[in-house]
């Protein structure tokens, strides 16, 4: 790597591994008149699950879309592995998956396969690999019986497990969930408790929001919450 034509140290595995996964400096933003983020700094690490927290209203999903890459802010940076939102964006959203909140990024008539086809493609998943993962991800997420159903004919418990397997799809780096136990049973949030833990094992890191860590129901390794406009550890 150099800096203005000055060589510099390859770095080394360690400091690979010292890195954040991703990092949110100096995080600002405005909605009007109202101050929803006041310069925040957020660290998560490689093989770290963390939890964000906060009262309604608190900035949750407007930090978490800024994460994501969704909205910009008024100031402030957000890198993943390294990578810029805005200035490296494809390859930040290559190694980044996102789950809203709510009901939303389902194709209505489209079949369970087809819709995480879609998405695949929006991945850019090697088109020869590209039935292999999505047949793997079906079968993690417990839709084999569901794949050739019309989303629209699944229940809200449903949906939310093929909008949780499309944000894991890719294998992506870091993964940013927004209330990931909507409408989830208990089979289905030790689905995402079990799809978590090999994630980290394996490296990944995780941004998780919920109003509490107990009604999020999946095990964490730290936690921050949003109050005025700022994030303190929990």
């Amino acid at each position: 790597m150099e800096a203005r034509g000055i060589a510099t140290a390859e770095p080394t595995l360690k400091d690979v591994a010292a890195a954040p996964a991703l990092s949110l400096q100096g995080i600002s933003k405005r909605w009007g008149q109202l101050q929803v983020l006041e310069d925040v700094d957020l660290e998560i690490r490689r093989g770290e699950r963390a939890w964000l927290g906060g009262r309604n209203g608190a900035g949750k999903t407007t930090l978490l879309r800024i994460a994501a890459g969704v909205i910009l802010p008024d100031a402030g940076d957000v890198e993943l592995d390294g990578l810029h939102a805005e200035r490296d964006r494809r390859e930040f959203h290559r190694r980044l998956g996102f789950l809203a909140a709510g009901n939303t990024a389902l194709y209505a008539r489209l079949s369970v396969y087809d819709n995480l086809a879609f998405w695949a493609g929006i991945a850019f998943i090697p088109r020869k690999r590209r039935a292999e993962i999505i047949e793997a991800t079906i079968e993690r997420f417990g839709l084999a019986e569901l794949a050739r159903r019309r989303t629209d004919r699944l229940s809200m418990g449903q949906r939310q497990r093929v909008r949780l397997a499309g944000a894991f799809l890719h294998a992506p780096m870091v993964v940013l969930l927004d209330e990931p136990e909507t409408s989830l049973d208990d089979e289905g949030l030790a689905l995402v408790a079990e799809t978590l833990d090999d994630h980290a094992s394996g490296g990944g890191a995780a941004l998780i929001c919920s109003p509490t860590r107990e009604r999020l129901g999946v095990p964490v390794d730290s936690g921050f919450v949003l109050e005025d406009g700022k994030a303190r550890p929990e």
